[in-house]
């Protein structure tokens, strides 16, 4: 699917962030595995892999998959309800090295879940990363984040039929994805 643009591997061009997953279809335990291990060879600053994912699969880990739900901003959970897997990300604030602040985490957390959104493309899996969360509540709902930053959270699945969303989340999802030109993207320098 390029679109005319140059060359580039084609998974980056295909993938998207759909507002439907099928609700009736899992993502096997295999699929998963490979998602977070592709996040796992992701680069990061002094090799510290700041990034941590905390993962609710429906029928698999229910609980935990309702409690990610739970700590979405609303609008985000009337869609995200159909995605068989959920996963809250966070993000460790300083190097285990030397205890000094890492600004890079941040980063590092975009480019491991770039690496799983990767994979998952590759895999016929839909990948929609969202900031829509309320940090206050994944604190006090999951002891075990101590203390990480809760930062994002992750549906995972299949794509699945406008029907099962909303219109309006269906009218945004039909929308002609539309990027930035090179040029718009590079402001100094030149290729």
């Amino acid at each position: 699917m390029n679109t005319g643009d140059p060359m580039i591997h084609a998974l980056l061009s295909q993938r998207s962030s759909p507002y439907a997953f099928d609700p009736e279809r899992q993502v096997s335990e295999e699929d998963l595995t490979a998602l977070f291990e592709a996040a796992r060879w992701t680069m990061s600053s002094y090799n510290a892999q700041p990034w941590r994912y905390l993962v609710g699969v429906r029928g698999r880990s229910q609980e935990v998959w309702e409690k990610i739900l739970g700590v979405l901003v609303e609008p985000n959970q009337v869609w995200a309800r159909n995605a068989p897997v959920l996963v809250l990300t966070a993000i460790e604030h300083s190097f285990e090295h030397n205890g000094e602040e890492n600004k890079a985490a941040q980063h590092d957390l975009g480019a491991a879940s770039a690496s799983l959104t990767f994979e998952a493309t590759s895999r016929g899996i839909s990948v929609h990363q969202m900031i829509g969360i309320v940090p206050q509540a994944a604190l006090d709902t999951f002891a075990e984040l101590g203390s990480l930053e809760p930062f994002t959270a992750i549906a995972i699945g299949y794509a699945g039929h406008d029907s099962v969303i909303p219109a309006p989340y269906a009218e945004r999802q039909k929308k002609p994805r539309v990027r930035k030109t090179v040029e718009e993207l590079i402001i100094g320098g030149k290729l």
